[in-house]
C-alpha cells in the first residue's frame, strides 16, 4: 500500500481523502475493500519514514484546513525503485502444497479432500471476479487487474488438477502396498 500512495503523490501533492479517491477509482471495484482510514495510517507511517511531508493548508469557507502531503527526495526515490522493481506475486499456492505434503505424510488428513476444499474456494473466488468484471468497461485499467486476477486463479485451478492426480496416484499406491 506505501508504494501506492507514493506513486500517487509523484504525480501531484494531494491529500488523504483526494488520494483515497484518486485509488478507488484507478482500482475500480478491488478499490471498495479499501478501508478508509488505510490511507491516512499509511501516510503517517510514510511521513515517519521521511518519505512524505505535509503541510496543513487554508481551507475555504465550506471546508476545514487540510493536511497537504507530497513526496520527499527519499520519496521520488522509493517511487522510482519500485518502478524498476521486476518481481511476481508470491505464489498463494505454496503454502498450500507444504500443507497437502504434511499432512499425507502424517495422515493427519486427506489430500484429495484439501484439495477438493482448496478448488471450491479458488471457484468462488473467481466467480467473485468475474462478477465484478461484468460491469467494467472493456479496456479499463480496472478491468485489466480483474482479468490478471482471474487468470491467476484460472491456472492455480489447473495446478490444482494436477495435485489431485498426483495425490490420488500416491493414495492409490499406498493403498496397494
Amino acid at each position: 500500500m506505501q508504494d501506492v500512495v507514493l506513486a500517487m503523490l509523484a504525480k501531484e501533492p494531494s491529500h488523504g481523502y483526494h488520494l483515497r479517491t484518486r485509488l478507488r477509482q484507478a482500482l475500480g471495484p478491488l478499490g471498495e475493500s479499501m478501508n478508509a482510514g488505510q490511507v491516512y495510517v499509511t501516510l503517517t507511517r510514510l511521513e515517519r519514514a521521511g518519505l512524505v511531508v505535509c503541510e496543513w493548508t487554508d481551507g475555504l469557507q465550506e471546508r476545514p484546513d487540510r493536511k497537504v502531503y507530497a513526496l520527499t527526495p527519499a520519496g521520488q526515490q522509493r517511487v522510482a525503485a519500485w518502478l524498476a522493481e521486476v518481481n511476481w506475486p508470491k505464489p498463494d499456492l505454496a503454502e498450500f502444497h507444504l500443507k497437502l505434503a504434511a499432512a499425507g505424510a502424517a495422515r493427519l488428513a486427506d489430500p484429495v479432500q484439501l484439495v477438493a476444499a482448496q478448488r471450491r474456494e479458488l471457484l468462488r473466488r473467481l466467480h467473485d471476479a468475474q462478477g465484478a468484471m461484468l460491469p467494467e468497461p472493456d479496456g479499463s485499467v480496472a478491468a485489466l487487474l480483474l482479468e490478471g486476477i482471474a487468470l491467476r486463479l484460472q491456472a492455480d485451478l489447473r495446478w490444482l488438477e494436477a495435485c489431485e492426480r498426483v495425490w490420488s496416484r500416491v493414495e492409490n499406491e499406498s493403498e496397494g502396498a
